[in-house]
């Protein structure tokens, strides 16, 4: 295919992604407050008669707009992110049909699992991010003074919320890229398996830097599953090399070592009938003996 006829399917494929986009946040603009409630539901709220001069210390949050201008764009905000998670399965299917053309059959046949896989996981990830919100939200507020009040944006609520979300999402996936290095034979599982101290203390770093929250719990909410997780794609991927190594005898070589190879002298066949020798130039071209005699080296002494 030419190379103005893939940009043009390019161009399709983001036109068609880009208007389920703007149609879910469309739908989604009618749950705006239902969805407001829902990212907001993880902090201790105070009650609607608290005032900003009133001391609550870490009992409660007070959630407010600063600018004139943030009802609005905290509402865009949450109806675009909706839209975008709603529309997840048509703008993946898109890319899919754009990229699927140039694949093999047994990559497409990995890429269907891959899709089949990561949604569910992502889906997990951000389900433990809000389990564990009202958790990591009310200890971070636990240290205020008993004479301070928490006062809250709510725009800068939901970018914690959304980042949550995003973090723990994202870092679920990390197992499944894992398997599928593992199916196509890039990484082994028994390499896999040596990582085990450096992803474990990798794994703790990661939950401790990426948490938006900073506080232990979303660290160790973040990092035991991944850990978790690790370990069934470590012992997915010996499963797979094992069932691998079955049908290949030359599977438990290392990189400079030579394979076995069968010096066993094979029979030998009927010869084959050859053709009759080719006459010398001087038969084929029916010179006679007296001809043949002023030539010195094939060539005419003549002269």
């Amino acid at each position: 295919m030419p190379l103005a006829d893939h940009l043009r399917e390019l161009r399709n494929r983001l036109a068609k992604a880009m208007l389920a986009i703007v149609v879910t946040s469309v739908v989604a603009a009618f749950f705006s407050q239902q969805l407001m409630d829902l990212l907001s539901s993880p902090v201790p709220k105070c009650p609607p008669d608290t005032s900003i001069s009133d001391n609550t210390g870490g009992r409660c949050v007070i959630i407010a707009y600063q600018t004139m201008l943030s009802p609005f764009t905290s509402t865009v905000k949450v109806v675009m992110l909706a839209g975008l998670i709603a529309s997840t399965p048509i703008w993946l299917y898109q890319l899919w049909a754009f990229v699927a053309p140039g694949l093999h059959k047994n990559e497409k046949k990995y890429t269907y699992w891959f899709a089949a896989i990561a949604v569910p996981l992502f889906v997990a990830g951000a389900y433990t991010a809000y389990l564990i919100m009202p958790l990591s939200v009310r200890v971070l507020i636990s240290i205020t003074p008993d004479v301070a009040s928490n006062f809250l944006s709510l725009d800068d609520l939901l970018d914690f919320t959304t980042r949550m979300v995003l973090v723990f999402g994202l870092a679920f996936e990390l197992p499944l890229l894992l398997i599928m290095l593992n199916l196509t034979g890039v990484v082994t599982g028994k390499r896999m398996a040596g990582w085990w101290r450096a992803m474990v203390m990798g794994t703790f770093v990661f939950g401790a830097v990426a948490t938006p929250s900073t506080d232990p719990l979303g660290m160790i909410a973040l990092s035991g599953p991944i850990i978790v997780l690790y370990f069934t794609a470590v012992g997915i991927a010996l499963l797979n090399d094992r069932r691998r190594a079955r049908g290949n005898p030359d599977a438990q070589l290392s990189d400079d070592e030579a394979s076995v190879l069968d010096l066993t002298p094979e029979p030998v066949g009927a010869p084959d009938p050859g053709s009759a020798a080719r006459a010398l130039p001087e038969q084929a071209s029916g010179e006679s003996d007296g001809a043949r005699a002023h030539r010195t080296s094939g060539y005419d002494d003549i002269t």
